[in-house]
């Protein structure tokens, strides 16, 4: 497909070696540390056209094109290629999974070198800053001193802010979606009701469950509780109503409506390519984040010439629109560039990854925006 990046490899990059390791904000170091990542498109001459793209809670490295035998593309597939949004023949993309996942990067499904067996909840604690810190070694090591942006949606969204927050010298530009400053008390309760399905499920085994199969009901049941949140009630009375599998009641238990297979379905996908280890501290890092202070974001005195693009969504009562209009509010308090764009979509949440034409539309001005004014320099 013209417009498409074809066949891409994940690559891996190791890095954090005994006796080293990498100081994670609990404390405690972690290492050796692996990251797995993919790249679309070329670093030019200059190397100054390199964006990266950060995914949400079970997103992975794998952002566009295809892995050779799958017929799945990449996650974000209609924005990265050839004159798409993050055009590939403009500038160089990087996805990277994070530390604490389970799609090639350190998380507690890998081995502890200490005790030669998966780490389970030996693995320390993680935020989003680590996450951030992580990417930036990956940075060093590609040799990107600055890139021209960082860009995400939901946690993608927070580690957009984080690498604003914690290397503001590194970023030209910045476009955080359907996303928030910290999590509110609903956002937390929601992400607690999930950890709990997984971790009253027997099979959990207080997280030592490597080689005795995952808790597969409770990692199910927090998906579903999770694919819940990420609609809207308009886009799931537009796809489900009240439409029965059968055409009639079974006068049973056993899924009836076609919405109570679909989660059954997502559920099911989902714990065998997940790992419920990682759903727990994944969306404990959600929770620890916290920049909704000027101190913690934008300190009073250190320079920040980031231009941002802040994108929300009307239905998305997930990460509502107030959330991302209270990060606009801090940025123009320090009177920084900041274009913000309310879609209004009837998907939710899930919208950062359906909206393709209104995004792509808003994303390929601004960044070209930003990278003619950089060369223009």
């Amino acid at each position: 497909m013209k417009n498409t990046v074809e066949i891409v490899e994940t690559k891996y990059f190791n890095f954090a070696g005994s006796p080293d390791g990498m100081m994670l904000e609990s404390g405690e170091k972690l290492g050796p540390i692996t990251i797995a990542y993919e790249t679309y498109g070329r670093l030019n001459e200059d190397r100054d056209n390199a964006v990266m793209v950060l995914h949400a809670l079970s997103g992975d490295a794998h952002a566009a094109g295809f892995h050779k035998g799958e017929k799945n593309p990449g996650w974000w597939n209609d924005m990265i290629g050839p004159g798409k949004a993050f055009d590939t023949e403009k500038y160089f993309i990087i996805c990277s999974n994070i530390i604490g996942g389970c799609m090639g990067s350190t998380g507690p499904s890998s081995l502890n070198e200490k005790t030669g067996r998966p780490y389970g909840l030996d693995f320390p604690h993680i935020t989003i800053s680590d996450m951030v810190n992580a990417q930036k070694y990956l940075l060093d090591y590609l040799g990107i001193k600055k890139l021209l942006s960082v860009a995400g949606g939901s946690m993608g969204g927070m580690q957009v802010l984080q690498w604003v927050s914690s290397y503001p010298e590194r970023i030209l530009s910045a476009i955080p979606m359907a996303t928030a400053l910290k999590h509110s008390p609903q956002q937390i309760a929601l992400n607690e009701v999930g950890r709990q399905a997984v971790m009253s499920d027997p099979d959990w085994r207080d997280g030592n469950y490597y080689g005795s199969g995952q808790p597969e009901r409770g990692l199910a049941l927090a998906r579903m509780i999770g694919h819940i949140t990420y609609m809207s009630d308009e886009s799931m009375e537009n796809k489900f109503s009240r439409k029965l599998k059968n055409g009639g009641y079974n006068f049973s238990f056993k899924p009836e409506f076609e919405v109570e297979g679909y989660l059954h379905h997502r559920g099911d996908s989902f714990v065998k390519r997940f790992d419920a280890n990682s759903y727990l501290y994944i969306t404990k890092a959600l929770d620890y984040f916290d920049l909704s202070s000027t101190d913690k974001f934008l300190p009073a005195g250190r320079k920040i010439d980031t231009r941002f693009l802040v994108i929300a969504f009307k239905s998305d009562w997930l990460y509502p629109s107030y959330q991302s209009r209270e990060i606009v509010r801090m940025l123009k308090a320090r009177r920084l560039d900041v274009t913000y764009c309310e879609i209004n979509s009837t998907y939710g949440h899930d919208a950062f990854l359906l909206e393709f034409a209104e995004e792509a539309r808003l994303v390929s001005h601004f960044l070209n925006r930003v990278y003619n004014n950089a060369k223009n320099k």
